[in-house]
């Protein structure tokens, strides 16, 4: 095609993409069928990751459990058998050591079977500025929030590929998409994660595999425990967020193959402010919205969990 093929053509298709999201406005997409799919969710001993496997059970689906924590991802599997699942497997797991999770990787294939929703839900904060973490906690912190995606789609991707089925969600963060005061490991590794799902999701169409869907996830703090303490300047335009609304969400945005999900829908706005914005106004935005507030009166003295 040349030049003027190609341009029109992405204006007429911009036009037609701009048309289907006003009508998703008042016409919701249909939700997809999971039955029989094999959902893996690493970091299900706690928090949304054990909401989701909550969400998931009446689904139809085989859940596999992943966390470092044995009794928080018993508990979970007790949780979701009360609610009807009886394909749940459970594995202790340590995302951060790529060798661990091949192993049980392995296991899941030969005792389940492929692994066609993965979701990369495991996380830390340490919760410290840059300066006053240790590089032990910095290095942690990017195993456990960023490599561990590199791990686990390399064991679960190939099979997604080949059968071209398949759905890959990343939970990041607003902070993977905007900077904050005093989480600057956390905010890179989330960053980073973000820039990992949305390459491989180009990878995928680019060769093809339209089937391999992706959804990233960027919610603002969440009243899990992770960020114990901290408060929002403005709880109207930015409340801290109910676990079981964010599961929620989730769910319904992996049941219609949506791509990004920023929570809450002023996430949409900000972020759209600060990459159209000057280096002085977008600070001036950040500190309005409370970016330069002392994070210290959050309860981040240690590694925190999803």
């Amino acid at each position: 095609m040349n030049f003027l093929l190609e341009t029109l053509q992405v204006i007429v298709m911009s036009i037609y993409y701009n048309m289907e999201a006003f009508v998703r406005l008042f016409i919701p997409p249909k939700n997809k069928n999971v039955t029989g799919e094999i959902v893996l969710i690493t970091g299900a001993g706690s928090g949304i990751g054990r909401l989701m496997a909550e969400k998931f059970a009446p689904l139809g689906v085989s859940l596999v459990l992943w966390d470092i924590n044995q009794e928080g991802v018993k508990e979970t599997s007790r949780l979701v058998k009360e609610k009807g699942v009886t394909k749940v497997h459970y594995y202790l797991c340590d995302c951060s050591d790529k060798a661990e999770v091949y192993r049980v990787a392995d296991q899941v294939k030969r005792e389940v079977g492929d692994v066609s929703i993965l979701i990369n839900n495991a996380g830390i904060v340490t919760g410290r500025k840059f300066m006053d973490a240790p590089d032990s906690l910095i290095e942690k912190t990017f195993e456990v929030n960023t490599m561990a995606h590199f791990w686990t789609y390399k064991a679960f991707l190939p099979a997604m590929a080949a059968n071209n089925h398949g759905h890959l969600v990343s939970i990041a963060s607003s902070a993977g998409l905007i900077g904050v005061n005093g989480l600057a490991d956390y905010c890179a590794s989330k960053f980073a994660a973000i820039g990992f799902a949305e390459s491989v999701a180009l990878e995928l169409l680019a060769t093809g595999k339209d089937g391999v869907k992706t959804t990233i996830v960027c919610p603002y703090f969440i009243n899990t425990g992770m960020f114990d303490g901290c408060n929002t300047k403005w709880p109207l335009l930015l409340p801290i967020l109910d676990p079981d609304y964010v599961a929620n969400k989730i769910i319904e945005a992996i049941l219609t193959d949506q791509v990004y999900l920023l929570l809450p829908k002023t996430m949409y706005l900000i972020i759209g402010l600060k990459n159209s914005l000057r280096w002085k106004q977008a600070a001036l935005l950040g500190k309005y919205l409370g970016a330069f507030e002392n994070p210290e009166h959050c309860e981040t003295t240690s590694l925190k969990l999803h």
